[in-house]
Formats: structure tokens, C-alpha cells, sequence
């Protein structure tokens, strides 16, 4: 069966080839039938998403629809949606029914858009690997017994999967780009403040950014003109003038400049990997552009800086989960402390209690100049970086992670070894960039391999624009997994 994207789903509802409400009724079928394997979906909003159809093929027959209308998404269980659990993948939301929509979902609402229901993700979006989710592991649909990556993972396995067209992501250090990566599929994350924060649930706020995550880059794009804009709601949402992030999909590549920073393709990049880079890099040059090597010299100490940074603004965030409003509550204390402490440390999984510990301690008094400051001081070191490198290149260019996807538990007891996997992306979040990934191949044990694509703030056209190019010449993004 061919890969079904929004812009062939669109054209059929435009020439009443179907209806939403066939759509969403083939679409619920399929998460029936693959969700029991892959364990991508953690509420599903049947009754919702139905009602949802009908109402849009109302406003398609009656020539008041919204651009995107009728078309079956799913969200990540992060992004608030008014009257569906929102859980964040943890125990101390397992019964949080949000009372409004984040941005991103009214925004997609408006448009048409019908939510099937919320992905599966890493607890808080802590992961690489969506192992530590409250409702269990995901598994890549191109082998059950591997991770498809995070925290996205369950967006970018049910997209791989077929069980939905396109969904939502959020990404802190790669959790778009990585699980798209591993999934074979293509996403995008926005310059940081280009898409509204608004009720999506904070892990890092100076970090986070929500994005979409679809097969191709068009579609991607056609999501992200309705994600993306400014919401005074949002503090760190940028008031700019609206994009059509459609609108380069078609320019020529000739001329194109692409960096490829030594860093990212010495030690620790396995070879499989490198190679499926290498030939879509090939396929870059044989449409007109040209490769330059650049350097980014402060790398390595993206981790060491993230791992600073995300967890301090993580420890303040997380501390609203005290199980007094809302969430979790024990059963049982003696007194309030007690029913702080009862309640967060039931609510709470290993990696998230972890990262509240980490960023509790390099906040604490004492430890704050040397720790806190110090990886804010790193991380103006690596924007800086990137500024002089793209005074080289118009576009940067790399694997996503080191190798293709790995077993489910096999860095369980290492969570140091999970953090590496984030080697290339976490850098351009520090920064605030605009990074995508798109498929690229396969390793040589036949696993989806991504290529990351960076681009100058606001450049999200450009790579689109790029991706989209590739795509036309190559079918990496139009194979599904057995």
C-alpha cells in the first residue's frame, strides 16, 4: 500500500474521492489494529475525532472549510486538548483531563485539522529512547524489538506505521528529529519562539519547541503554517510577520552551500550510518549544491551543558506536581510534607526523579555560579559557533544520531550512553535553531537512518525547501516498514 500524506489526503477530500469521516474511521481501524504491537497511542478519541469528521465534511460541503479540513492528526501527549487526558507519559497525570487546548491544538483545530489522539512519549519528555513512559516502551514499527527513539517516539512510530498521516512533537534536545530519524519519517524543529509554548507541559521552557512530524517535507510544512505564530499567551512566543513555509518547496538547489562540520563525522559515527549520509549527500550535489567543510568546535560540551541546564529548568517546572490541584495524590501521609513527598516520588519514574535531583543540586546554593552559569557561559560558546560557521554555508548538514536505532533496554542501566545518542541535535537547541531531519537511507541491518539539517534562525523554508528537493529524487521517504 502506498504512503498516504496529507497533501494526496486533501486532494481526495477536494474532489470528494472521500470523506473525513471515511478517513478517520480507516484511520481508527489501523490504530486498532497496529497500536496492541507498537504501543505508539495512549488515549485514543474515537467519539471525539468522529464528531470532529462529520463537522468537517459539513464545512467542506457548505465551501467554509479550513485549509487543512478533515485531515486525521495525531498529538503528542504533552500538548494540552480540552476534555482528553493529557498525561505527559507520567503517573502523576494519570488522570488529568485537560480544561482547554494548547496553542498548537486550537491552532490545528481551527484549520480543520481532527485529532485522533495522544502519542505515547518519554515521561516529561525525558528520554531518547521512549522507554520511560508510565504506559510502557514503544516500538519501532521497523523492528518491535528496537526503540524508535524520543521523547517523540510515539508520534513518529505511529506516522511510520500508517496508523495516522501526521502528528505533533515537541523538541528539547532532538525529540523531534531523532525519533523521525529512527522512524524513517521526516520532521521539523522551528527556531525556538516561532511556535507558541501555550499549554504545552514544560520539561525545559528555554529549550522546548513544538513541531510537526509527517513522511514528507511538504506536509510538514503545510503543518507548520498553522502551528507556527505569535500568542501573547506565551512570553517566549516571537512576534514576527506570518510564513508560508510552502512557499520555496520548488527552488533549484543550484548553488546551494552545505557545511559539513568535521565533528560530526569522526569517532563514535558508525559506519553504516556515515554511509547512508554520504549517498545522500550525494544526491544533494547531483541537484546543484556543493559541500564545504566547517567546524564547530565547542561540540563536545553540548551535552555536559544541556545536561546542566535542562534538568535546573526542569526541577523548577516539575515542581508544580505536588499532588495539592491537581494530579497524583497519595493515599496515605501523616502530614503535608509527607503527602509532597508520598505523592511525587509515586508519581515520578526513575528518569524524571534523575533530572529533578541533577538540576535541583547545580541550583542549589553553592553550586549555581559553578554549574548553572558556567553551561549558560558554554552555551553562548556553541550559538557562537554556529554563527561562524553559516557565515560559510547557507545550510549545515550531518547524521542525526550515531547509529540507526538500538534494542529496547539495552541502554536501560546506562543512562549516560542514552544521553550520547543526542551528540548532534541537543547543540542546535542550546542555540535556539531551526534543525530537520529527514530520511536517508537504511543501516546495514536495514533500519532507517536520518539526515539533520540546520539552517540560520528562521531558515525553516530553506530546509524545507531542501528536504523537499531530496525527496523528489529519492523514495527513502516513501518506504514502510513490513
Amino acid at each position: 500500500m502506498s504512503i498516504q500524506t496529507l497533501k494526496s489526503l486533501a486532494e481526495a477530500l477536494a474532489q470528494k474521492k472521500t470523506s473525513s469521516r471515511e478517513l478517520v474511521t480507516d484511520y481508527l481501524a489501523k490504530i486498532d489494529a497496529q497500536n496492541p504491537r507498537i504501543n505508539a497511542f495512549i488515549t485514543v478519541d474515537r467519539d471525539g475525532a468522529l464528531a470532529a469528521a462529520d463537522a468537517a465534511d459539513a464545512a467542506i460541503a457548505a465551501g467554509s472549510a479550513g485549509p487543512l479540513a478533515g485531515l486525521p492528526i495525531a498529538h503528542k501527549d504533552l500538548f494540552c486538548t480540552e476534555g482528553v487526558l493529557t498525561t505527559c507519559g507520567s503517573k502523576i497525570l494519570a488522570n488529568f483531563v485537560s480544561p482547554y487546548d494548547a496553542n498548537v491544538v486550537s491552532q490545528l483545530k481551527a484549520a480543520g485539522c481532527v485529532s485522533l489522539g495522544k502519542t505515547n512519549m518519554d515521561e516529561f519528555a525525558m528520554g531518547s529512547t521512549n522507554e520511560s513512559s508510565a504506559w510502557g516502551p514503544v516500538k519501532n514499527p521497523w523492528n518491535l524489538d528496537r526503540v524508535p527513539g524520543g521523547s517523540s517516539g510515539g508520534s513518529a512510530a505511529a506516522v511510520a506505521a500508517g496508523m495516522v498521516p501526521a502528528a505533533t512533537g515537541t523538541d528539547t534536545g532532538g525529540s523531534i528529529r531523532q525519533p523521525a530519524g529512527l522512524c524513517g519519517v521526516t520532521g521539523i524543529k522551528p527556531t525556538y519562539g516561532v511556535v507558541s509554548r501555550y499549554g504545552m507541559i514544560a520539561y525545559a521552557s528555554s529549550l522546548d519547541q513544538g513541531g510537526p512530524i509527517a513522511h514528507t517535507a511538504e506536509d510538514c510544512a503545510l503543518l507548520l503554517n498553522h502551528m507556527a505564530g505569535f500568542d501573547k499567551r506565551d512570553s517566549t512566543s516571537l512576534e514576527r510577520a506570518t510564513e508560508d513555509y510552502t512557499r520555496d518547496l520548488n527552488q533549484p538547489l543550484a548553488g546551494l552551500k552545505i557545511g559539513l562540520p568535521k565533528e560530526y563525522f569522526g569517532e563514535g559515527l558508525a559506519n553504516d550510518v556515515r554511509a547512508a549520509i554520504e549517498q545522500a549527500l550525494a544526491e544533494l550535489r547531483k541537484l546543484g549544491a556543493v559541500t564545504v567543510e566547517v567546524s564547530l568546535p565547542n561540540t563536545h560540551l553540548a551535552i555536559p551543558a544541556y545536561y546542566v541546564i535542562a534538568p535546573a529548568e526542569a526541577s523548577s517546572n516539575l515542581s508544580r506536581f505536588d499532588g495539592v490541584r491537581y494530579g497524583h495524590r497519595a493515599s496515605e501521609y501523616k502530614d503535608l510534607a509527607e503527602m509532597y513527598a508520598k505523592s511525587r516520588s509515586e508519581g515520578f519514574g526513575a528518569e524524571v526523579k534523575r533530572r529533578i535531583l541533577v538540576g535541583t543540586y547545580v541550583l542549589s546554593h553553592g553550586y549555581y555560579d559553578a554549574y548553572y552559569i558556567k553551561a549558560q557561559q558554554l552555551r553562548r560558546l556553541i550559538a557562537q559557533d554556529f554563527q561562524q560557521a553559516l557565515t560559510q554555508c547557507d545550510v549545515i548538514a550531518g547524521p542525526v544520531a550515531p547509529t540507526a536505532a538500538w534494542g529496547i533496554g539495552q541502554m536501560a542501566d546506562d543512562p549516560v550512553q542514552m544521553y550520547l545518542a543526542d551528540i548532534y541535535t541537543i547543540a542546535v537547541n542550546l542555540a535556539g535553531l531551526p534543525g530537520l531531519s529527514t530520511p536517508a537511507g537504511f543501516s546495514g541491518d536495514k533500519m532507517p537512518v536520518g539526515l539533520q539539517l540546520i539552517g540560520n534562525y528562521f531558515g525553516e523554508a530553506r530546509l524545507l525547501n531542501i528536504a523537499h528537493q531530496l525527496q523528489q529524487t529519492t523514495d527513502w521517504h516513501l518506504r514502510q516498514p513490513a
